[in-house]
């Protein structure tokens, strides 16, 4: 066991076919080789073939709305209380995030409920590749949810715009430092003509590079950008992270 603090959850969620076993497994050792305090490492998923064992699974808790969820929407079950046998400071991570730097400021930050700023939104709205709860301290995001959901899918694109805007007016969220969570796709691709000359810069001071869309780690190791108009040379600083 790692240090001597109080051991903190990491948790990701991996359900359906969109990622294989390796995003998992990778995601699991760049967190075990960047955070110094002890934790327990969660996957919530449909599936926990060939995942290491070091790895804790669990099944996806419920929506528990008739229709089902939308892609996206599984996120807010991470509120549920109880929520397995899971308590205290909880990071959830998407499983297209690369870890570049040491995390344990994630846990130190003082804040209730932070989150990444959204690259692109001006609102409150955050993005939540990233974010940290407190174990069962918030379930009232998901009752509210399944009590009105269907005005809230309306309302809302997708579950971080909903979430955002519901600890927003608990008057709870925040966001990371600036520096600490950049987009791949907007922060480290270079425009233009330029990046067909110029591998992708790797961001300074920060600590996970956030791959949203396309592309993912794998093709921008190996310089696939996903998208006609997107040129990406292969990233060597991404091959040496993403392992």
């Amino acid at each position: 066991m790692k240090g001597s603090e109080q051991t903190v959850n990491v948790i990701c969620m991996k359900w359906g076919t969109k990622y294989q076993a390796n995003y998992v497994n990778t995601l699991y050792r760049m967190v075990n080789r960047h955070l110094t305090r002890p934790f327990r490492f969660i996957c919530l998923t449909d599936n926990n073939k060939n995942l290491l064992p070091e790895i804790e699974t669990f099944p996806i808790p419920e929506l528990d709305i008739p229709d089902g969820p939308e892609r996206g929407w599984n996120k807010l079950v991470t509120f549920s209380s109880p929520l397995y046998d899971l308590e205290g400071q909880a990071l959830f991570l998407d499983l297209d995030v690369v870890i570049i730097d040491e995390i344990d400021c994630f846990f130190e930050h003082e804040a209730e409920f932070p989150i990444i700023k959204d690259w692109v939104k001006t609102d409150v709205t955050g993005n939540s590749s990233v974010y940290r709860f407190t174990v069962g301290k918030h379930a009232k995001i998901l009752e509210n949810f399944r009590k009105n959901h269907n005005t809230i899918r309306q309302k809302f694109r997708n579950e971080q715009e909903y979430l955002s805007q519901y600890v927003s007016q608990m008057g709870e969220l925040s966001y990371w430092p600036n520096t600490w969570c950049k987009s791949f796709k907007y922060n480290c691709i270079h425009k233009g003509v330029i990046a067909w000359f110029k591998v992708p810069k790797k961001p300074k001071n920060c600590k996970i590079v956030v791959f949203h869309g396309n592309p993912n780690p794998p093709d921008a190791i190996y310089g696939k950008s996903g998208k006609w108009y997107r040129k990406v040379l292969p990233t060597p600083w991404v091959a040496e992270h993403w392992r």
